[in-house]
């Protein structure tokens, strides 16, 4: 018996070929950053992006979003080809913006449009924080300024999604006049009796949670999403006090009355639907 014992042959690992290795499709598989679980990209895709697992709501393309939310084949995008200049002469600034546009295939971090869901019509805005983090630029201002200003004269309601690092540094203090520019827009809109939701999905921060991502009529949030102005760490060092742990996420905000729901992503087409139809003559100017 002994002898069978240290006869036995060693098990060694196998390291796969480095041909075997490169019959993996590269991007075929996705890791959750929060349970560490492995999924098929595939399989999240048609989760909405959701891990099976945890339920952490991995990020959405605009276009993934557009197609989640609404009526197929209604889509109709709007000023697809307003783009950013480089007014300020920023070094390599437009390099990077054709790179982006590349990588995204979008023009802009912003896609708007008109649509239905359920059948009622409705304006939006999607921020996509492929592009440049989602970041405000004048290009991104203007989209959004016109699309609210095309909801009031279309009398439709207005949805926006927001998903952004805040104002765009290389077009300095022009980024910074997109808040009022679009914080105009929306009070017109309002004063007209349109109906506004905001949703923020991960992230909102900045010059863009500091305008209109927060004037809603409604402010909703996906779940974990993190939203606020400056950096925690910046924060921290100005009050000399540690924060929550949650701080700044949209459980947080919720607890302390800064937004009305947290929505999971699942049911974020029937809660916006629900409040379409309920708004459906309020919507309208009277």
């Amino acid at each position: 018996m002994l002898k069978d014992f240290f006869s036995k042959k060693k098990k060694y690992a196998s390291i796969p070929r480095e041909e075997a290795k490169q019959d993996i499709p590269e991007g075929l598989m996705q890791k959750c950053p929060d349970c560490h679980k492995i999924f098929y990209r595939k399989e999240l895709k048609k989760n909405l992006n959701v891990c099976p697992n945890c339920e952490y709501h991995h990020q959405m393309t605009a276009y993934e979003r557009i197609d989640s939310l609404f009526d197929e084949g209604t889509f109709e995008e709007w000023d697809q080809e307003i783009i950013s200049e480089n007014p300020l002469g920023f070094p390599e600034y437009l390099e990077k913006l054709e790179k982006d546009r590349k990588k995204t295939g979008l023009n802009e971090a912003v896609v708007t449009g008109k649509a239905t869901m359920e059948g009622m019509e409705t304006a939006f805005a999607v921020m996509d924080s492929r592009f440049r983090m989602g970041s405000m630029g004048s290009a991104v201002g203007e989209k959004i300024a016109r699309a609210v200003e095309r909801a009031r004269e279309l009398h439709i309601p207005f949805i926006i999604f927001t998903a952004s690092g805040g104002a765009r540094m290389q077009e300095g203090v022009l980024s910074l006049m997109q808040m009022s520019k679009t914080s105009i827009a929306i009070q017109r809109f309002n004063e007209a009796g349109g109906l506004m939701i905001s949703v923020m999905t991960h992230p909102t921060t900045g010059g863009v949670s500091a305008s209109f991502a927060s004037i809603g009529d409604y402010n909703f949030a996906e779940p974990g999403a993190l939203i606020g102005f400056a950096g925690r760490r910046i924060i921290e060092q100005t009050i000399r006090e540690e924060l929550p742990e949650d701080f700044q996420t949209a459980e947080f905000l919720l607890k302390h009355g800064q937004l009305d729901q947290v929505i999971p992503r699942h049911d974020m087409k029937d809660v916006l639907s629900t409040l379409l139809d309920l708004h459906a003559e309020g919507s309208k100017p009277s």
